[in-house]
């Protein structure tokens, strides 16, 4: 293995980009409590300005994801230009079907066709919203299914989506993409109606190559191999994006890599090995909301560790791994493969910040510009825009 992080890695390194989610600068919590923050965004256009300091600081995420209600504004186009003009783009646009009291027994799935309408209706807004502001993608998460067995008819539930899908898919322009999350239960305890990568790549199979599945690294039962996951859906050419976070136990939308780094590794280990850094198909988005932890800060230590830990993933020596897999050299291979993994890249990832005119450690110069003092101070009054808001 190389330990020096050569020009072909760096120039890897030079074209990634995270989007990183709007909602996670407002105030968020428990479900017991949601905590409010000094200098909490009051609008859409503050939540930019936030995500627009991570982008500044470490040259890392140029695209700023939007949820549809939460970031509802009178005219888009302005919040497109505020975007450009401070250096960040409108990334994902995200539905929002799981706050209306309509929705509470289901909402693309619905047996009620009035509400399933409804909800189909707030998807074509988002693709209107995608129109206004440049976005490509909208992405879908559906807080869906059943709490006891009996209750709902599953298989009615699926040919519904279905449908609803459809109608929404072809709303879409050929430049746009529907990108399908799953999440194995939660809020739905029985049953969830789309569980699973298997159920969300059936139904993005049904409606079109632009239909994608989404990939968020805390919705999978405890034990999951999810690079296996990673690499299936790279090779079907149907892994449109990822939400990286981290859980210990549920989703619990922690900072990617803080409960196993390890697995973060195992999974760019496999996004390289497929093809999918810095594929233009495969989005590396961050969803994650900042509890208890300052909301910048939180972010920008997000995108660094997604940085650190695909620097590693590129040192990874492949031919002697290949090597060493032909041979059924089992020790061999996993030393080889841990080896890149120890490997150290901190400080040589601070260097080349440095020489492309980036703080060599955005964390610090954050909190020396004075940013958070300002918003403190600054953003007082009003009604704060805050997780659901």
């Amino acid at each position: 293995m190389s330990t020096t992080l050569t020009p072909d890695i760096l120039d890897a390194l030079a074209l990634q980009a995270v989007e990183v989610p709007s909602w996670a600068y407002g105030n968020s919590g428990t479900r017991f409590k949601v905590f409010g923050t000094p200098g909490t965004p009051r609008d859409p256009f503050e939540k930019i300005a936030d995500a627009a300091q991570v982008q500044r600081f470490t040259g890392l995420a140029p695209r700023v994801a939007l949820h549809i209600p939460w970031d509802r504004v009178e005219d888009y186009a302005a919040l497109r230009d505020h975007a450009e003009s401070l250096g960040v783009v409108i990334g994902t646009i995200n539905s929002n079907t799981f706050q209306d009291d309509d929705f509470k027994f289901g909402a693309l799935t619905h047996e009620d066709p009035a509400i399933r309408q409804k909800a189909i209706n707030h998807h074509l807004e988002c693709i209107d919203v995608m129109d206004a502001t440049g976005s490509r993608d909208l992405k879908i998460w559906l807080a869906e299914g059943s709490n006891y067995p009996g209750q709902n008819d599953m298989r009615a539930r699926q040919d519904r989506l279905q449908d609803s899908l459809q109608q929404i898919y072809d709303r879409l322009s050929d430049e746009q993409r529907l990108v399908l999350e799953y999440k194995f239960f939660e809020p739905a305890f029985y049953h969830t109606d789309v569980p699973d990568w298997g159920t969300a790549f059936a139904q993005v199979s049904s409606l079109g190559e632009r239909a994608q599945v989404c990939l968020d690294t805390g919705h999978h039962a405890p034990g999951t191999n999810i690079e296996f996951i990673v690499m299936q859906l790279l090779r079907l050419g149907k892994l449109g994006a990822f939400d990286f976070n981290s859980r210990f136990y549920a989703d619990d939308d922690l900072i990617v890599g803080a409960a196993d780094p390890f697995q973060l590794f195992r999974i760019l280990v496999e996004v390289v090995r497929g093809g999918g850094l810095n594929h233009p198909d495969v989005t590396f988005m961050l969803d994650q909301c900042h509890n208890i932890e300052d909301k910048i800060p939180g972010q920008i230590r997000s995108v660094l560790n997604v940085q650190e830990m695909t620097a590693r993933a590129l040192l990874l020596d492949r031919e002697a791994l290949a090597a060493a897999q032909s041979a059924n050299d089992v020790l061999g291979a996993n030393e080889i493969f841990m080896d890149a993994f120890q490997h150290d890249v901190r400080p040589a990832l601070a260097g080349w910040r440095e020489s492309r005119g980036l703080a060599g450690n955005p964390m610090a110069a954050y909190a020396a510009s004075g940013y958070q003092e300002r918003i403190a101070a600054e953003r007082v009054g009003g009604a704060q825009a805050g997780w659901g808001a």
